[in-house]
């Protein structure tokens, strides 16, 4: 075995704590993946015989890189549109490791941490989740320790009133959403017309529709005959947090191409928002959480 190959066998013994620390992060399998990544390739263009713990140092690199993530985030929609590329659909080779991963943080977390700045959200997930000490994590956000713990304390007291708030409407929606797509999947009418509010609106841009015309839909009947038609595009739809919220999405070889976003009353579905254009679908901050 080569230095090389050592060095691949050591990577991988960190490999599935990396994931976890830049999935919390990032609150995506695939985003996630892409991190970890980063990480190996620095880790290839170090020397490794100068780094004395190499957990620590991947822990540090993949936060930093998770960082860098977060904050062109917050930048996004400050840039054209034309600069800007489609966020990828979030993918892995495991399902069954991104389903560990995403029961382990729950949506609501993940809804909750969404709206964390980011150098709260890395002083809160390093050091509550992975006990990384502050004086650790001061230098990847430019801060003194003491503002680090701050920054951590204040992302904790967040995290902690509205997670419980926020738990059983996430998971009720979710539950909606499901059997919407389930009963789209199966043409099955009369259950989707259990699940929309009578007024029900439906909107779709004109990338949506056959016609390249926008659409407009009002009533549940309507609307369940047009979701029970759509079986074939349901099939390879996904569950997904579509800005923060419980929608659905559409892929096309690995890129969204068709999203729905979801407004709720009275415990049912009262508004879909069917996007295709692309510069819209760009401005979206999507999710994948199944």
């Amino acid at each position: 075995m080569d230095e090389r190959d050592r060095l691949a066998e050591r990577f991988e013994e960190h490999r599935a704590r990396l994931r976890a620390v830049a999935y919390r992060m990032l609150g995506s399998t695939g985003e996630a993946e892409d991190a970890v990544q980063d990480t190996w390739l620095r880790l290839n263009r170090t020397d490794a015989g100068e780094i004395e713990n190499l957990g620590g140092w991947l822990t540090t690199v993949v936060a930093r890189v998770c960082l860098n993530v977060l904050r062109s985030r917050d930048h996004r929609q400050e840039e054209p549109l034309d600069d800007r590329l489609a966020e990828p659909i979030d993918s892995s080779a495991d399902p069954a490791a991104d389903a560990v991963l995403t029961d382990s943080v729950g949506l609501a977390m993940l809804v909750v941490l969404e709206t964390l700045a980011p150098a709260e959200r890395l002083a809160f997930v390093l050091h509550d989740m992975f006990a990384v000490p502050f004086d650790e994590i001061a230098p990847l956000i430019e801060r003194t320790p003491a503002a680090a713990r701050q920054l951590a304390s204040r992302a904790r007291r967040r995290v902690q009133g509205r997670s419980a708030a926020a738990e059983p409407d996430v998971a009720r929606r979710r539950q909606v959403v499901d059997a919407y797509l389930a009963a789209a999947r199966g043409g099955d009418f009369e259950a989707l017309l259990e699940l929309l509010h009578p007024d029900v609106v439906l909107r779709a841009d004109k990338a949506a529709g056959p016609s390249r015309e926008p659409i407009f839909l009002r009533g549940a009947s309507v609307v369940a005959r047009g979701a029970a038609a759509a079986s074939v595009r349901a099939a390879v739809t996904r569950l997904a947090l579509v800005n923060g919220g419980v929608g659905l999405v559409m892929a096309d070889e690995g890129r969204p191409s068709v999203v729905l976003a979801f407004t709720f009353a009275d415990g049912k579905i009262s508004e879909i928002d069917v996007i295709a254009d692309r510069e819209r679908l760009r401005g979206l901050d999507l999710v994948m959480v199944d």
